[in-house]
């Protein structure tokens, strides 16, 4: 007999129930977290379980890697894409899991990437990284503004880091309670701009720099860090079926609903690898600024609308030249990209 399971996943618990082929319930249970114990309930119906369903949460690691050591087909399940049906008048864990290994059965059940076990480790650095600058930029602005509001005076990002106790003290006007808020902000920001540089050090150190590494970086303004970025949030390249299909993951791609050739609104721009959109956006600013092709491009788009849309439209570009170095394995071709 064949057999479907499905985990709703919670942060100190779950609920995994199984199903037969034709939606009966052959075990439903609510089990703490711990691997042992979740194994120990699917070990009796270990030779007829095809596959089973887990929710993609935030710690859904340890689960999975659990699973597919014990020798389980694991599916990954891309939550976001998942509907439950309309007008239900009540819904609970249970069900929501039962729901799950109901679409298992079907064939019809939304999946995310599962990424190997041993990539996780390098690429949660860079996302650690990513956090880490976003904080950086967080204390330089409020440097900024904290100098403009107390001396009239404007700073660049670069003479920040450079600056002393005398320094602050004299664009405070001598004031030491407003100085003690700089040299806060200051104090942050050396010890996060340390962190950056520590973690680059280590992913470039740890990181196992594959073929498609090199290609990326035949992207004049596609660095090691931004190339290591591409490289680990794309993960297998035959995942994606076409150029568009990757493009809309790294969110390049505008949402809309149409029905008879009229826009009906608009979906979930969220949909898609944040980390992805990320890289693209800040490879299009640093391709606009080397290469004279892609900044022309820019230009015309910025004329026509604006800035951000221009930024976004080279972003796209970048993002489907990546996938045929990436899928192909050919180095970048300029023209190609902004015919």
């Amino acid at each position: 007999m064949r057999l479907y399971a499905a985990i709703d996943l919670h942060s100190n618990n779950s609920v995994l129930v199984v199903l037969d082929e034709h939606d009966h319930v052959v075990l439903n249970r609510r089990l703490p977290n711990k691997l042992p114990l979740i194994l120990a309930e699917l070990v009796a119906h270990r030779q007829d379980i095809q596959a089973i369903a887990v929710e993609s949460t935030y710690n859904w690691y340890w689960l999975v890697d659990g699973l597919m050591e014990a020798g389980y087909s694991v599916k990954l399940v891309n939550t976001a894409a998942v509907k439950q049906y309309d007008g239900l008048k009540f819904a609970g864990d249970e069900h929501d899991a039962r729901h799950l290994a109901h679409l298992l059965r079907l064939g019809i059940l939304p999946t995310g990437h599962i990424c190997p076990k041993e990539d996780r480790g390098v690429r949660d650095l860079l996302r650690k990284r990513s956090q880490m600058v976003r904080a950086q930029t967080t204390q330089l602005l409020s440097i900024k503004n904290l100098i403009a509001r107390n001396s009239g005076q404007n700073i660049t990002s670069n003479e920040i880091p450079d600056l002393d106790d005398s320094a602050v003290l004299r664009l405070c006007e001598g004031d030491e309670v407003r100085a003690m808020a700089i040299r806060s902000n200051l104090t942050v920001l050396l010890c996060v701009h340390e962190q950056v540089k520590m973690l680059e050090r280590e992913v470039l150190k740890r990181a196992k720099l594959r073929p498609e590494f090199e290609k990326l970086l035949s992207v004049k303004g596609i660095g090691n860090i931004l190339a290591m970025t591409i490289m680990y949030e794309a993960g297998d390249m035959a995942r994606f079926a076409s150029v568009g299909k990757f493009s809309s993951y790294g969110r390049c791609v505008s949402s809309s609903h149409w029905s008879n050739g009229k826009k009906k609104g608009e979906g979930n721009r969220k949909n898609g690898n944040k980390y992805l959109a990320w890289a693209f956006v800040e490879a299009a600013h640093f391709v606009v600024r080397y290469n004279e092709r892609a900044r022309r491009f820019y230009d015309r788009k910025k004329a026509k609308r604006n800035a951000i849309v221009a930024t976004k439209a080279v972003a796209h570009k970048i993002a489907r030249a990546c996938y045929h170095v990436l899928r192909k394995q050919v180095p970048f071709d300029v023209t190609r990209a902004f015919a």
